[in-house]
């Protein structure tokens, strides 16, 4: 499982638009009751600036897994030489989250066409959704579920109650239970290690500070979180992946 985003850029993207959007707020009268939630019309000067530069970070961070995907099929056909065709590394699925997509949705008994930005989640459309791929038509659409380096990861579906309770969406990952700053200063750098050894998963981190930001207790308990979206019936819980080796950079 391949695990990147827009890093920087994606913050710098947000915090400009946060600007522009609070100005374009008290122009056109629109109250929100946190800076979070700053908006503007989707037909704005402000609307067009924020989707073109998010189109442009979710550019980067598609190319960011494509470059990871290249990088992680050469290392292994270099190990055991041979193909990355005949290692069978294909990519199974690609996904973004932290996104917005105009989509249609039934709003008050009427289909609809909506901006749906999906912040700390990700798209869960059902099986037989027009949008989803031929392959995932009868199972719906996965869901991939980063959890940590420590724990384990799970790939959903979605599913029909999600998408008309949800708009279709889902959690994207279990979420921080510390902040980076909080687990650098708090977590024992060796500790971690040896936790991770102790379960057989082998690590190669680019900076040590990633070891204790990336610490599998720097998060909330992601099978708990799992477990919440299969009971709600949002989306249905599929495989669940166990970490061996872990690059974190």
């Amino acid at each position: 499982m391949i695990h990147s985003g827009s890093r920087g850029l994606g913050h710098q993207v947000a915090t400009d638009a946060l600007v522009e959007m609070e100005a374009a707020m008290a122009r056109d009268g629109i109250i929100t009751n946190d800076r979070q939630l700053a908006c503007a019309r989707i037909d704005s000067k402000e609307g067009q600036n924020y989707l073109q530069a998010m189109a442009c970070a979710a550019n980067y961070a598609w190319v960011n897994r494509s470059s990871m995907t290249f990088l992680a099929r050469q290392a292994f056909a270099k190990m055991f030489n041979s193909t990355p065709d005949d290692l069978d590394m294909a990519v199974v699925y690609d996904v973004s989250h932290n996104i917005a997509k105009v989509e249609e949705h039934m709003v008050d008994g009427k289909l609809v066409k909506l901006l749906v930005h999906r912040k700390g989640s990700t798209r869960a459309f059902p099986p037989h959704h027009p949008l989803i791929p031929v392959d995932y038509q009868l199972t719906g659409q996965p869901v991939l579920i980063g959890g940590t380096m420590g724990t384990c990861s799970y790939v959903l579906t979605g599913t029909e109650k999600g998408f008309e309770e949800t708009f279709g969406s889902t959690c994207h990952g279990a979420g921080r239970a510390r902040s980076r700053n909080s687990s650098r200063h708090k977590l024992d750098y060796q500790q971690v290690l040896d936790s991770l050894k102790a379960k057989g998963i082998a690590i190669r981190v680019a900076s040590p500070k990633l070891v204790m930001e990336e610490a599998p207790q720097s998060y909330k308990d992601v099978t708990a979180v799992v477990d919440t979206c299969h009971e709600a019936g949002i989306s249905k819980k599929t495989v669940k992946l166990r970490p061996i080796a872990v690059v974190k950079g």
